[in-house]
């Protein structure tokens, strides 16, 4: 991959300097040859100058067709002043200040004669004029001029637009092609070769290279500009990203070096002055923060050679301010210096590039050869010494030295991703062992959780069948063998045991914190003793909210109280009817046993030790007990149960429980 795309890079390169080198003979394909043409020159002042554009202006705008040029902006009539001109006749660029020491202007003409009997659509068309304006005007033998063409005063070397005018036909007399070319007196200028011939033949010359140089470097304008606000946007969402922010800002120099492609410079002198400066300037910024960029792929320090690099462009920089008094032509010596510090900078990548062997570097050090060989090119057909016809290559290549570095940041991030990839498989195969280790571990705390819970399970049911069944029946034993109890108390200790023994099963019912289920469970059990000890059950029993502390050994107190409180009934009350009840009191829940029996004298039990168990039973579940009685009215017993539950305290543990707890003293 890596050898085919530097073989790719390597043939656009060649293919561009072929190219280049082709322009010289841009028509050798093309059947038409450049026609014979006339030169004179008039030495004009610059108000007769200023006059004669005026003049074609406003003709070319509200006048008749026809112009009568008054003889001082008239071409040469002796035909001794004429000669045959070599074409292409350029002037190389000279100092400006040398260039407007003088008030004098040359008046350049140029002209041709279109045959007689001619009479297909023909055109004019001229590669690349250097001047300050060309006009354009033809007539036939003995008739006035008319004006073809007239661009005002510019510097028309910024744009080098193709010269395209379509020409009358010549008719049964021919016409006479006429060119005026107005440039400073010791100043630069090129008039390219000149060709006439029919339309269809000389268009697609004419439009090719008007795509070359107006159109592509618009386009490759706002593609840059584009790419400019991605890398920008990306630079202020990772800020460490310095490439980015790099990138957005040549690129952004790049559209400004290239602004005259789309914006006409400004008319007023100072301005147009420094418009033409930020252009010139920015080209060298351009090449710093590129060469900025490239050498950030390197591993190498280039701290010495960045800073000889900054302070060429600040030369080149200064060297070009409009308000020198140029004593040489600071234009050229600034480009210059910029393709200096390009070749310095290049020759540092190709260096770096064949030490550490990496691929980015090697991609940049192409597109840099690229680059630099076409900045030379067109500093030479800028300066007037060569080429002078050529197409400017570098907006052109602008593109594919973007593409370069595109290709190098994609490197760049393929080789980061990459390397994340491989860092985030090491760290998900890390980490699937761990949780295989932690499935394991937690595996094992779940079996010693339950075997735990089973633990603390079997101890308590151990406790409350000791405690509780145990008790009773080791006294019911005990009482037998001394002869202290008849059949019948010995039938109510058993019918008690198993009455508690059902009380301990139902108190491991999955109920799902449901109080009214664990409800209808005792009644189950004990509704049929009730019913044998002749009491009427009455069962008001509602829907509570369910109660999240609910668990197993809490079921077992909640089912005691009750049932110490339905003994308490059966045994000593008398009663004919008790009544359950259950209310919700949104922050508690109420169960309530009444009975219609004899009742008691609280005073006589408060102090009983029943009743301070149940007491301390109903406070470990965070609920309270209260019991009301009157001797002759009946009892209510009153548990309230907290909807939620705080941590039980040290001095809220259970007591233990009993089956014999109750209201001893009645």
């Amino acid at each position: 991959m890596f050898a085919l795309l530097r073989q790719l890079l390597l043939l656009c390169w060649l293919a561009a300097l072929v190219g280049g080198a082709a322009q010289a003979q841009p028509n050798a394909t093309r059947t038409a040859s450049p026609a014979a043409v006339e030169r004179a020159v008039s030495h004009w002042t610059r108000a007769q100058v200023s006059a004669w554009s005026a003049l074609l202006q406003r003709h070319s705008s509200e006048g008749p067709d026809l112009l009568e040029l008054p003889p001082d902006l008239a071409p040469p009539e002796d035909m001794t002043q004429w000669s045959p001109a070599l074409l292409p006749d350029v002037r190389a660029r000279v100092p400006a200040a040398q260039a407007q020491a003088t008030d004098r202007v040359e008046l350049r003409w140029y002209r041709t004669q279109l045959p007689a009997g001619s009479h297909a659509p023909l055109a004019l068309y001229g590669p690349r004029f250097v001047g300050l304006s060309v006009s354009v005007l033809a007539r036939a033998p003995g008739e006035p001029w008319r004006v073809l063409l007239h661009h005002q005063s510019q510097e028309r070397d910024r744009r080098a637009l193709p010269l395209w005018v379509p020409l009358p036909t010549a008719g049964e007399t021919g016409q006479e092609i006429l060119l005026a070319v107005p440039v400073a007196a010791s100043g630069s200028f090129a008039v390219p070769r000149l060709w006439v011939a029919p339309k269809d033949e000389l268009l697609p010359e004419w439009e090719f290279r008007y795509w070359m140089q107006h159109t592509a470097p618009q386009a490759i304008s706002l593609t840059l500009a584009v790419l400019a606000m991605f890398a920008l946007l990306m630079w202020l969402r990772h800020r460490a990203e310095t490439s980015y922010l790099l990138f957005s800002l040549a690129a952004f120099g790049w559209v400004a070096r290239n602004l005259h492609h789309y914006i006409d410079p400004p008319t007023q002198a100072t301005v147009r002055a420094w418009y033409w400066w930020m252009t010139d300037a920015s080209l060298g910024w351009v090449l710093f923060l590129a060469l900025l960029y490239s050498l950030r792929f390197a591993k190498a320090n280039s701290k010495t050679l960045i800073s000889v690099l900054f302070a060429g462009v600040v030369l080149e920089t200064v060297l070009n301010l409009p308000f020198w008094a140029r004593q040489a032509d600071t234009l050229v010596l600034a480009y210059a210096i910029t393709a200096v510090v390009g070749f310095v900078g290049a020759a540092r990548l190709l260096q770096l590039a064949w030490r550490e062997r990496r691929e980015e570097l090697v991609v940049m050090t192409v597109t840099w050869g690229l680059c630099l060989p076409l900045g030379v090119h067109d500093l030479c057909v800028l300066a007037g010494w060569a080429w002078v016809e050529h197409v400017y290559l570098m907006p052109a290549t602008a593109l594919v030295v973007v593409l370069g570095f595109f290709y190098a940041v994609l490197r760049r991030y393929a080789g980061k991703v990459e390397e994340a990839m491989f860092e985030n498989s090491q760290l998900q195969i890390s980490l699937d062992v761990q949780v295989d280790a932690y499935q394991v571990q937690n595996e094992r705390l779940r079996e010693a959780e339950r075997q735990q819970a089973l633990l603390i399970e079997r101890q308590r049911l151990m406790a409350d069948m000791h405690d509780g069944l145990g008790s009773s029946l080791l006294s019911a034993l005990v009482a037998v063998e001394q002869g202290n109890m008849n059949q019948e108390q010995v039938t109510e200790v058993l019918r008690e045991c198993v009455d508690d023994l059902r009380l301990v099963i139902d108190s491991l019912e999955p109920v799902g914190h449901d109080l009214v289920s664990l409800l209808a469970t005792m009644r189950y059990r004990l509704g049929k003793r009730l019913q044998l000890s002749g009491l009427k059950l009455e069962w008001d029993v509602h829907d509570l909210p369910a109660l999240p502390w609910l668990e197993p050994p809490d079921a077992l107190h909640v089912l005691r109280l009750l049932q110490e409180a339905l003994n308490n009934i059966v045994k000593h009350a008398h009663a004919r009817r008790v009544r359950f009840v259950t209310r919700d009191h949104s922050s508690y829940v109420e169960i309530r046993v009444e009975d219609d029996g004899n009742g008691f004298d609280i005073e006589t039990v408060r102090h009983g030790r029943g009743l301070k168990s149940q007491i301390k039973r109903a406070k470990k579940l965070g609920g309270k007990l209260r019991v009301e009685s009157s001797v002759g009215v009946g009892t209510r017993v009153s548990l309230r149960l907290p909807l939620e539950r705080a941590a039980a305290r040290p001095d809220q543990q259970d007591p233990g429980p009993s089956l014999h707890s109750g209201f001893t003293g009645q």
